[in-house]
């Protein structure tokens, strides 16, 4: 890529590594000789896969269990960067999970974690590895939304306001950082064939019934082609783009009614 490796070896972390567009987007990067450090909950799994790209990419992966619903995890992946002596070249932010219910029934804790997970600890972790990319005037950064930010979702309230941020945030911040030489790319997939159904409590809803569902390696690659063109946005899939035309297009309350339709149990 247009990554000038010969400065130093090119490091990604990865949180939400475990698996699905996280474990795929880790792949792509390992497969171009990054070296990788992934974040996730499940050490057990992130060593296998670290095992797995290691293997075959003669490369070096570094791994953190981290839980990113704690408030101070960012601080944490941070500080062990600086143990390591490890910079950040591009960092994905791929880390998130949602809810499907009515948000009066929901558990609070749930809904708090979301927020701590899908927006403060994105922040947090941009914030903190962000400097050091300014500096050097070289980096990339990907934050994986959705196409939930493109409208509100009744009976995921919470999940599609997160994803809204997380849109509005990377395409603020990649106006800021224009000639800087970083760069900031929103992928917004649609339904992916990943773990965050079962996580969401969506296992019986029409959308993931949909025979529109991506898969993530398709979603992965897309995304890394964004992320390496210095693209803002990236909606994979033409289903999924004319989707979010035609939240603009329809009446507010025709759309709120299609997705709460679409997303009961």
């Amino acid at each position: 890529m247009s990554e000038d490796s010969s400065r130093h070896t090119r490091t990604a972390l990865v949180t939400g590594a475990t698996r699905g567009i996280g474990f795929e987007l880790a792949a792509l990067l390992a497969r171009d000789r990054y070296d990788l450090v992934l974040v996730g909950r499940n050490r057990e799994q992130l060593s296998q896969n670290a095992r797995q790209l290691e293997s075959q990419h003669g490369i070096r992966v570094r791994v953190l269990a981290k839980d990113l619903s704690a408030s101070n995890a960012a601080d944490g992946i941070v500080d062990a960067l600086r143990a390591d002596m490890v910079g950040i070249d591009v960092l994905v932010n791929n880390a998130g999970f949602g809810w499907n219910g009515r948000f009066v029934e929901s558990d609070l804790a749930e809904q708090l974690s979301m927020i701590q997970v899908n927006v403060t600890a994105l922040m947090h972790l941009t914030r903190l590895l962000l400097p050091a990319m300014v500096a050097r005037r070289s980096g990339r950064i990907l934050n994986v939304a959705s196409t939930a930010a493109f409208y509100p979702g009744p009976m995921m309230a919470t999940y599609y306001a997160s994803k809204a941020f997380v849109l509005s945030f990377s395409e603020a911040l990649a106006e800021e950082l224009r000639g800087t030489g970083v760069t900031v790319t929103a992928l917004c997939p649609g339904p992916t064939r990943t773990g965050f159904q079962a996580r969401a409590g969506m296992g019986n809803s029409r959308r993931v019934k949909s025979l529109f569902v991506m898969d993530a390696a398709t979603v992965a690659a897309a995304g890394y082609r964004a992320l390496h063109n210095g693209k803002r946005v990236c909606v994979p899939g033409v289903l999924n783009r004319l989707m979010t035309m035609f939240a603009r297009i329809l009446p507010k309350a025709a759309v709120l009614q299609i997705l709460r339709n679409l997303h009961k149990r």
